[in-house]
Formats: C-alpha cells, structure tokens, sequence
C-alpha cells in the first residue's frame, strides 16, 4: 500500500512545486503508530520511520536526504534553509532553494505552508498554541518579505490539518491570549471555566494580517482529534501517537 497524502489545491497550479500533508495510512509502523509514523521522537522504532519516510519521498519523488527537519520546541524561531539536514530549536523553515523540501511534525498542531510564487520561496510553519500566540504565521511572512522580497498579495498558504475547534478544550488563561471571536465556552466542562479554541481560525486571520489575500488561503476540512483514520492526534492519543508531515518546496523542471 503506498502512502496516502493530502496536495492541497491552491499550490497545483504551480510546476516543480511539492506539497503536501501526509496521512497516517501506507507506512510500516505498528500499533499506536500505525501506519505512516513520521516523527522521530515518538517512541517508534527509528527504522520503520526511517523506512515511512522512505516511501513517503518515493511517492512525491523527492528524496530523503533533500529533507529539511527541525527538532520543533514550540517557539517562534525562524531558520532560513540552505541545505538540507536536521537542525534544532525552529518552529518555521524557509527557503528559496531548489531541491530543498522543508518539513513540519504535527499530530494536533497545525501545519502552515506558505508559497512566493515569484521568487520561489516556500515556507513551513509549526503552529501550535504557543506559537500561534507569538505571531509565528505572521513573523514567518515578515521574514520571507525581508530575505527573499516575497510580496504577500502575491503568497498562496495551506492551513493543513490540526485539532479543531470543536473539541480543542483549552484554559480560560489561554483562551485569553487569543481574539475574542476564535473561542466559545466548553461545554464539555461544566464545572470548570474551560475554553473551546478555534486555531485555526487564528491563524487564518494572522495570513489576512499579513496581507495574503483570503482568495489565496486554503484550509484543510479534516479534523486530526475527530478523524481517527487518518490522521494521528497526541491529545485523542493520550501522548503515544505517530506524527504526520507536511513538507513544500520546488523541485527544478
């Protein structure tokens, strides 16, 4: 079975341009992590990974050692690519290099992809709450604008798949941290002052801000909590869950 992945339609229309999400199907990883387990540091065995990913680059036709990782820590940090690698501490990646394929983990987070179609910058962003909260989407445009003269209006971005809001419950203390209008009283929690958190709206609207046109912004309808076939989720999981991958850049024609 070949591994099964998203291509989001806003980036079809551009050649030598590869993007995608993967889903949790066409991989060798067993139990929790069945089967399509991307992440490395999950508790998975290193070489049915190693194997997933594998053919998950086979299938896109790239290849692994074109790879552009990052030990993500929740921050706001930005590392502009040069060549491919592991590196330590970025929660976004970008680059404006060919062959170089930049790669976000999440199993609940969500993934952001960004497109400069002019300079052929792509760029991939790790959004979770805390990152979210520091404005990642929007220092991420800032820092594609700066290096590689990207002009948002022209920028395409893929809000991928991450927990929705309809069961995303967060703390009123984080609830706060974001608009008013991306968040509503749980009701699972009755008792509790708990909040139902709409990330992805959040970082929605941090595109509109950073003047990508709404015309030019796709979000995923999946939902990684709710849709337990296809995606890996940490908080439905309890912790011990895969990770799957969403990854962008340009191959040359």
């Amino acid at each position: 079975m070949a591994p099964e992945y998203i291509v989001p339609n806003c980036f079809r229309q551009h050649p030598g341009l590869i993007a995608l999400q993967s889903t949790r199907k066409g991989g060798v990883s067993c139990g929790e992590y069945s089967s399509l387990n991307l992440g490395g540091n999950t508790g998975d065995s290193p070489e049915l990974v190693d194997e997933n990913t594998r053919r998950l680059c086979a299938s896109a036709g790239i290849k692994p050692e074109q790879l552009v990782r990052s030990d993500q820590v929740h921050g706001t940090e930005i590392l502009s690519a040069e060549k491919p690698g592991k590196y330590q501490g970025y929660d976004s990646l970008m680059t404006d290099k060919k062959n170089l394929f930049l790669c976000i983990f999440t199993a609940d987070c969500y993934p952001v992809l960004l497109y400069d179609p002019q300079h052929h910058a792509s760029g991939a962003i790790h959004a979770g709450w805390k990152g979210t909260a520091g404005q990642i989407v929007v220092k991420t445009v800032a820092a594609m604008t700066s290096r590689f003269q990207s002009i948002p209006a022209e920028c395409f971005a893929y809000i991928g798949t991450g927990i929705s809001a309809n069961v995303y419950e967060v703390d009123k203390e984080i609830a706060n941290g974001f608009p008013p209008d991306t968040s509503t009283r749980s009701p699972f929690a009755p008792d509790e002052e708990k909040y139902l958190l709409d990330l992805g709206m959040v970082n929605y609207q941090q595109l509109l801000a950073s003047g990508i046109p709404a015309s030019n912004i796709e979000m995923s309808p999946f939902c990684s909590y709710r849709n337990s076939n296809l995606f890996f989720s940490y908080r439905r999981d309890q912790g011990k869950t895969g990770r799957m991958v969403s990854l962008i850049g340009v191959r040359p024609r």
